[in-house]
């Protein structure tokens, strides 16, 4: 049994303490990377509209092409 209990000491993960100012460093640093990689699955995502090549759901039709929603032509 000795032997095995220190096996799972030794297993254990490693736990590291940063400082609040470390973490909120890290978090913002997180932040803007997803927000730098949305904007630009946004910005692709325009392009792609503009040129055609991807079905655009009902509300990119409506702010691209509203004449198909209008009822007063018919």
């Amino acid at each position: 049994m000795g032997a095995e209990s220190e096996r799972k000491e030794e297993e254990r993960p490693i736990r590291a303490s940063i400082t609040q100012d470390q973490f909120l460093s890290w978090k913002r640093h997180k932040d803007a990377a997803e927000s730098a990689r949305k904007a630009e699955q946004s910005r692709k995502r325009a392009e792609d509209i503009a040129a055609g090549t991807v079905q655009m759901n009902g509300r990119e039709l409506f702010l691209h092409e509203p004449w198909v929603f209008d009822d007063s032509r018919v």
